[in-house]
């Protein structure tokens, strides 16, 4: 379905998929679920997988038309998934595109209150909370846990040279 949609936007399956496999392979880290916590359901790992995804989102960003492009694939490949996923979990066409549309812009979302934040000195642990956790309530070990992790991946994917992370690989 999303193939016919954004035909001149996939026209190279191949793009961007080294980057989301790092996304994806950051977002399974078992320590996400246990250490922080995060409840290991379809919500949970959605919540961290978008959290990576914004955060790369946010530092392609910096980097111009390279950075742009790699974002642009990026998105491309997280809305093949999240078609995939959601088929596999039994949703119909009718509601599909809905569905996939609110989960790419729930990332957007993410990525514009990250691109900010990490602009600034301002504390972490509300935006940890509010996208990571969904504002549940959660333990402060837990919270510190994934905001100190993000807080690495971040400083990791910042001294990363854009080829390195369109190749899928990061400091």
């Amino acid at each position: 379905m999303f193939r016919a949609l954004f035909a001149r936007l996939t026209d190279e399956p191949e793009r961007g998929q080294a980057l989301f496999r790092l996304a994806v392979t950051e977002a399974r880290r078992p320590d996400w679920y246990l250490r922080g916590q995060v409840p290991d359901t379809v919500n949970g790992r959605f919540a961290v997988l978008a959290m990576i995804v914004a955060l790369l989102m946010v530092r392609l960003d910096r980097d111009g038309e390279p950075g742009k492009d790699a974002g642009t694939a990026l998105t491309e490949r997280l809305v093949e998934s999240l078609d995939a996923e959601i088929r596999e979990m039994g949703t119909g066409d009718p509601t599909l595109g809905k569905q996939v549309r609110q989960l790419v812009g729930a990332v957007a979302g993410r990525a514009d209150r990250w691109g900010k934040l990490v602009a600034t000195t301002e504390p972490w642990g509300a935006e940890v909370r509010r996208s990571v956790y969904l504002d549940e309530t959660v333990a402060a070990e837990a919270l510190d846990f994934s905001e100190s992790a993000l807080r690495i991946f971040w400083a990791r994917i910042e001294e990363s040279r854009v080829e390195d992370l369109i190749d899928g690989k990061i400091g």
